[in-house]
């Protein structure tokens, strides 16, 4: 008995000294493993925060491509109903400016017909007429109802501004006016003197400021058109942002300067929607936003250039060769399948 615990006595011994002996890191060690550590770690780290970099702006690209592409559907889809498309001409004679790339006589050549004349963050690049269907409007008999078709007035905007509701890029507003849904039996409505159906919302009436074009008289059809004028009553329409997020660069900033509007409609080879009498404002000197309108064929050439890089930073956006796939940008020509007819 005695021996063996003195054995195990010295097997524990044994084993005591053993864990006793057993030596720590070194502070030189320490540093070499620090060292090491940090030699690959932070490659390692500059890496992954490069990859979500990378990530971050193709995601924004992505994003500015499919709102691009989704506005310029939604435009071509508007266009589509179009019976009369202005050119540049047109809106100078809207606008109350004189355009000097055709010469013309607008009839109101010192008034604005378009809404906010005195403001100076925003131009008009694509107006047109346009024959838009009202569901279900009319009383046929009973309960049963049928649609009908009225007359509108279609503008949409380039505006950049100091809004810290919008990214500091461009964006591109709609703005509408249309006519009411007459009925000789219906009620009355504020400013004019026809009759329209009954609604107790006053859906039907005319928008505050709607005029209908005039085709009776001398003159041609671009003369009539060029020579609309709105309604006394003030507009009340407000303008609906279609997309954010619209390249912003100018064609005359030093640096950097903005891409040049081309337009390859043969009919229309320097015939922009956006007058030249417009170039002391900002936003006709950019060309991420014009079309190219060919007003006979009531046609339209739409070209759209958006700005991924307002989307994750917030200087530096202008446009450059260097980083321009952040720049997408489409383009889209359309036809209006309607059309104007006088005698």
């Amino acid at each position: 008995m005695i021996r063996t615990l003195k054995f195990l006595l010295s097997i524990q011994l044994k084993r005591s000294k053993g864990i006793q002996q057993v030596d720590g890191f070194t502070l030189i060690e320490l540093l070499v493993g620090m060292i090491l550590a940090f030699l690959i770690i932070t490659p390692l780290l500059g890496f992954m925060v490069n990859i979500l970099d990378t990530d971050r702006k193709e995601q924004a690209k992505a994003n500015s491509e499919q709102e691009i592409q989704a506005s310029l559907d939604y435009i071509a889809r508007d266009l589509q109903q179009a019976i009369y498309i202005y050119d540049a001409t047109g809106i100078a004679c809207l606008t109350g400016t004189t355009d000097t790339n055709t010469p013309n006589t607008c009839p109101n050549a010192s008034t604005n017909q378009l809404p906010s004349p005195t403001a100076t963050d925003r131009v008009p690049v694509l107006v047109f007429w346009k024959r838009e269907l009202v569901s279900q409007a009319i009383t046929i008999t009973g309960t049963q109802k049928d649609d009908t078709f009225v007359y509108s007035l279609v503008a949409y905007y380039l505006i950049k501004d100091s809004s810290t509701t919008w990214s500091n890029a461009a964006r591109i507003a709609r703005w509408q006016i249309k006519d009411g849904v007459a009925d000789p039996g219906g009620q009355a409505c504020t400013g004019y003197t026809g009759k329209y159906v009954t609604d107790s919302n006053n859906k039907y009436c005319p928008s505050p400021g709607f005029a209908l074009f005039k085709l009776d008289g001398a003159g041609t059809i671009t003369q009539k058109m060029n020579a609309w004028t709105k309604a006394t009553a003030s507009y009340t329409a407000d303008t609906t942002v279609l997309v954010d997020f619209i390249d912003q660069t100018k064609t005359d900033d030093a640096s950097n300067p903005a891409p040049t509007a081309v337009c390859s409609l043969t009919s229309v080879p320097a015939s922009f929607s956006v007058p030249a009498s417009f170039n002391t404002r900002d936003t006709a000197k950019m060309t991420s936003f014009y079309a190219c309108v060919d007003r006979v064929n009531t046609t339209a050439q739409v070209f759209l250039r958006g700005n991924a890089l307002a989307r994750i930073q917030n200087d530096n956006l202008n446009y450059k060769d260097s980083s321009k796939t952040y720049f997408p940008n489409a383009s889209i020509r359309v036809q209006g399948r309607g059309y104007l007819f006088t005698k």
